[in-house]
């Protein structure tokens, strides 16, 4: 009797399976061809990244190389880095923003150049690090001539504890304040630099020689 109940229970299991697939057989099919075309359709989209970061990737390359060997002439280097960064995916574009305004200042276009660093420090998807160089670029280009109160706004947040510009900041902020006859003030930050082991290098040798002319 149990096989013969078990038996019934099957065939009505099978009948109401039926029954469904008549009723949403439709559905059914149509949400697994949308799987298998969204499966689809990521993999393709993940090719075309790839292929698309592996492009720029040759461009921004072909583009340094001939920076850096003179294969183009100083006043068009920059054109390739711009050609790059209007087409070429997040990273790169930045990138590419970059080396077009340190090719421009290069050349005399101090106002082109700015332009392109105030796009890469207003870049919300760029990478925070990045973003502050373009600050630090922008204000030490200007340095000896810019509005100083605007230069004190950009430079003053890289100097915060922990970032990796802070020590590149605080220089370019004594250096207004020498241009502003703060010698004093100056002198202070430069005796600091100076006696900082987290300070780069250069940043130090540079705040010993300044100390040294300032008669610190």
């Amino acid at each position: 009797m149990v096989d013969i109940f078990d038996e019934v229970d099957e065939d009505l299991r099978a009948d109401r399976a039926a029954d469904l697939l008549k009723r949403y057989g439709g559905l059914i099919i149509a949400a697994a061809v949308l799987i298998v075309g969204a499966t689809g359709g990521w993999q393709a989209w993940r090719w075309w990244q790839a292929r698309q970061d592996t492009q720029a990737g040759m461009a921004f390359t072909a583009a340094m190389t001939a920076a850096e060997t003179g294969g183009a002439a100083r006043d068009a280097a920059a054109l390739p880095f711009e050609e790059i960064a209007a087409s070429a995916p997040e990273g790169y574009r930045v990138l590419a923003r970059l080396r077009a305004a340190a090719a421009k200042a290069s050349s005399g276009d101090l106002p082109g150049a700015a332009v392109l660093w105030d796009q890469v420090a207003a870049d919300t998807a760029a990478d925070p690090l990045l973003r502050d160089l373009a600050s630090l670029s922008w204000a030490a280009r200007q340095i000896d001539t810019g509005d100083p109160a605007a230069l004190e706004a950009r430079l003053r947040p890289l100097t915060e504890p922990g970032n990796p510009w802070r020590s590149l900041a605080q220089e370019q902020l004594a250096l207004l304040d020498l241009r502003q006859g703060k010698t004093a003030a100056a002198r202070d930050v430069f005796t600091r630099l100076a006696a900082d082991p987290t300070a780069p290098r250069g940043v130090r040798g540079r705040a010993s020689a300044l100390l040294g002319r300032l008669g610190g």
